[in-house]
């Protein structure tokens, strides 16, 4: 790290100065945070104790819902306990840490996502051979996705961790992310911010049109059947819905950099909180399977508790 180096910790302006707003964002996201981690928590219980959603589908489903509880656990027990804290410190190497995580799962979750769209699309237009295709290519891809997060998250700290941070310490985020953290240092980083805006801007534009694509051609192979045609356009509703949210905030904010914070604010809002929190929601609610299974697993429960 620099010599120059000198900051130990960075400090954050979180959400609002005024003790009554934080007073009831404090409230909200504390609900919202555990709606997150139980309703996500379901969803791995479900699938890991049911019989009936013993396949690849539901098993990304599951893998889905642990990386969406990992990935809000990044940022939001530091954005809730720092509601009611005078000062919102982070050390250097917390805001480091919190950094490579936030890439790490997210670059997960969008591998994860992108493998949905082609468990989708194999499932559809290839019934007869999906399970030889999917089968054949999970362990390796489900490998890639980790690896692949692994160095992703690795890259996007070193482009950072030899910037000489020497002045300002306070971010005007409620978390430790790439582009707050290039306004404070001490250096020009017109070609690191470049860089990282081409890199994790392009990662998610065709993240999001590789599955948007898959979805497309779902719709298109079953045009001519009116019947699959309408199961299909549900069936691709859940996820294109999660994948918009997941991955519109992502390109807004990698490809259109906002000099208003609050902006950036409320965009990452989405992303390490609404889509999380809509994954069990949109999968549970309009999945048949998922809620029979909730309800055998509720029974089965309640038969346990009784004797």
């Amino acid at each position: 790290m620099a010599d120059t180096y000198n900051v130990t910790e960075f400090t954050f302006l979180g959400l609002s100065p005024k003790p009554e707003v934080q007073r009831v964002c404090f409230v909200r996201f504390l609900l919202l945070y555990t709606a997150i981690v139980l309703g996500n928590f379901l969803i791995v219980l479900t699938v890991m104790t049911s019989r009936s959603l013993a396949s690849l589908t539901y098993f990304f489903l599951s893998c889905l819902s642990f990386v969406e509880i990992c990935y809000s656990s990044t940022t939001a027990p530091k954005l809730i306990s720092d509601l009611l804290a005078e000062r919102k410190a982070i050390s250097l190497w917390g805001c480091m840490t919190q950094v490579f995580f936030i890439h790490f799962f997210g670059g997960t979750e969008i591998f994860l996502l992108t493998m949905m769209a082609y468990d989708h699309y194999a499932a559809i237009c290839k019934p007869l051979n999906y399970t030889a295709i999917v089968n054949r290519q999970v362990c390796a891809v489900l490998g890639v996705a980790w690896v692949g997060s692994f160095m992703h998250s690795f890259a996007q700290i070193l482009l950072i961790f030899h910037l000489p941070f020497c002045g300002p310490n306070v971010i005007n985020h409620y978390f430790c992310d790439l582009l707050p953290l290039l306004k404070l240092a001490f250096s020009d980083t017109f070609l690191i911010g470049l860089l990282m805006v081409a890199k994790g801007g392009t990662l998610s534009v065709i993240s999001f049109v590789v599955p948007l694509a898959s979805y497309v051609v779902i719709l298109l192979h079953l045009r001519t059947r009116s019947s699959e045609g309408r199961h299909a356009l549900s069936t691709c509703g859940s996820p294109i819905t999660v994948v918009t949210l997941f991955f519109g905030p992502c390109i807004f904010v990698y490809l259109w950099p906002s000099t208003i914070l609050s902006v950036d604010k409320t965009v990452a809002m989405f992303y390490t909180v609404i889509t999380p929190l809509l994954n069990p929601i949109i999968y549970s609610l309009r999945n048949a399977e998922v809620k029979k299974a909730m309800k055998r697993l509720w029974i089965r429960t309640m038969n346990v508790r009784k004797k």
